[in-house]
């Protein structure tokens, strides 16, 4: 049985035992008969279950959407923004409880499951500001008498697919900024961390409900990887935004260029810091661990990597071993501890093939990895955080696993460095620890990072809503979020407009009737 607390927090987000998985909205439709559970990493027990999605309810998913989205793109972009506004709003008052559920369904920290909803929240305030800024361009036309400018309207309906360890601030991401654009969203949640997807979608209900917002615009479907490739292949649905692992990242891609669909795709990374010799220590090590075990190392941002400089390689491992000795495991609802549970047993048999790659590869594992048991870890998923030396070119090292695993490395100059850290397939996030500010820049120029994101002086892990995010490479290529990120949920338009009595043609061309 789920303690009082727990139990008053999933109903007072209206989860129950057995919940409908797919939603145009204010209406919940009948599914395939099939049900799925979410279970706990926490402590193994059933939070509820959901039933899947069945091709028919999928495709009266679509064409409420489409409907809804004929309506809805005719609203003002700033009434739009009034109802992410609101939604904003909402996520205050039911930030606790949202926090709490993403914290107990997928096991972060308490903290970091509330610090999720605050991204939700922040990037409802970047949208409702965005929704008078969709800017278009005006230009000058080389013929006489005529205007040219450029403008953008919403693109249609927006597919969403999302992973575990973001299960919420990911959608909202998407569709706040879908949302103002005009586009209708389906949101297909992690079927890890399926719960959360439901309460979002009660949420964003009441809203839409309270300002009369068309059915459809707002939609959500539950099930397996079945239900992400109707997604994909669907004509109909022009933007696949899918988050998760570079295997599924490829079908999709694949999926969609197909059909000459768009697609925003970010997917995994294998980040590192570069620890140069003029680095502040204590700010270092605060990046780099947090880095490596915050979320267990489940963030697509967490730091794999710590490039040292060798003349501070010893120094440096050696606090590195220290801090993790202090390292508290445990309940993540309990905020005194640093570190909760892998979100469920396969990600455990992920992390402990990866430690026997890593001493078959030739690696020193300086802290063993161990799976922990006895009171308190009853689900099986809480592990010990490793540290390891290793060399780049392992294949153990080249791949991202999804676990608290840290590699040492060693380097000589900032080229090796860089060259290092460029080095792999993925290219998310990277970061120089520094007070050189030629190292500094030179990590940042043409020659340094090939990362989507490059900082200077914080750690990989973590990201702020106002500058786009993604990656380069098998990262996907894909932005999310901030900055400019808005124009890839809609379509741009070139216009020209001929004020004069005459019909001059471009580069100057006769034609004559």
């Amino acid at each position: 049985m789920l303690a009082q607390a727990e139990l008053s927090v999933l109903e007072s987000l209206g989860i129950e035992a057995k919940n409908q998985g797919t939603s145009t909205g204010s209406n919940w439709l009948k599914g395939s008969g099939e049900y799925f559970s979410s279970s706990s990493p926490v402590d193994g027990k059933e939070l509820g279950s959901l039933e899947v999605t069945s091709k028919e309810a999928y495709e009266e998913v679509i064409r409420t959407a489409q409907k809804g989205f004929s309506e809805w793109r005719t609203w003002p972009a700033p009434k739009r923004g009034e109802i992410v506004r609101q939604f904003g709003d909402l996520l205050r008052k039911h930030k606790d409880a949202l926090g709490t559920l993403v914290s107990y369904e997928m096991g972060k920290s308490l903290q970091e499951g509330k610090g999720e909803v605050q991204e939700m929240i922040d990037i409802c305030d970047f949208a409702v500001g965005l929704s008078r800024q969709l800017h278009g361009l005006t230009m000058h036309s080389e013929r006489p008498g005529h205007r040219m400018y450029e403008q953008y309207h919403p693109l249609g309906l927006v597919g969403i697919i999302s992973a575990f360890n973001f299960p919420v601030a990911v959608w909202c991401w998407n569709t706040a900024l879908a949302w103002v654009s005009g586009d209708a969203c389906i949101w297909k949640p992690s079927e890890k961390a399926p719960l959360s997807g439901i309460a979002c979608q009660k949420l964003i209900t009441q809203v839409f409900e309270a300002n009369d917002v068309p059915e459809g615009i707002s939609c959500l479907v539950n099930g397996d990887y079945k239900v992400g490739e109707w997604m994909s292949h669907d004509r109909r649905v022009p933007l696949i935004s899918a988050t998760g692992s570079i295997r599924m990242g490829r079908k999709v891609g694949e999926a969609v260029g197909a059909r000459l669909g768009k697609s925003l795709l970010e997917l995994g990374g294998n980040n590192a810091i570069i620890i140069a010799p003029s680095a502040d220590i204590d700010t270092t090590l605060v990046g780099a661990v947090f880095g490596a075990v915050g979320t267990c190392g489940q963030r697509c941002t967490s730091t794999r990597r710590l490039i040292i400089h060798e003349s501070m390689y010893d120094e440096v491992k050696s606090k590195i071993l220290k801090a993790y000795k202090q390292i508290r495991i445990g309940n993540p609802l309990d905020e005194n501890n640093h570190m909760g549970p892998l979100i469920d047993t396969l990600a455990v048999d992920a992390y402990l093939n990866a430690l026997k790659e890593v001493k078959r590869e030739g690696g020193s594992v300086l802290i063993e990895g161990e799976v922990l048991s006895g009171e308190g870890y009853e689900s099986g998923c809480y592990v010990k955080p490793v540290v390891a030396e290793v060399e780049n070119y392992y294949q153990i090292v080249q791949d991202e696993t999804f676990a608290p695993i840290l590699y040492l490395l060693k380097y000589s100059t900032l080229d090796e460095a860089i060259a290092m850290q460029n080095g792999v397939d993925q290219g998310l996030s990277s970061a120089i620890m520094t007070t050189n500010l030629r190292e500094a820049e030179l990590f940042l120029s043409s020659r340094g990072s090939d990362c989507g994101i490059a900082n200077v002086n914080i750690g990989t892990s973590g990201a702020e809503i106002g500058g786009a995010f993604g990656g380069e490479k098998d990262t996907g290529g894909g932005r999310e979020s901030g900055s400019d990120a808005w124009k890839v949920y809609m379509r741009r338009q070139t216009n020209t407009i001929n004020y004069s009595t005459e019909l001059p043609l471009a580069q100057g061309i006769k034609f004559e009737l």
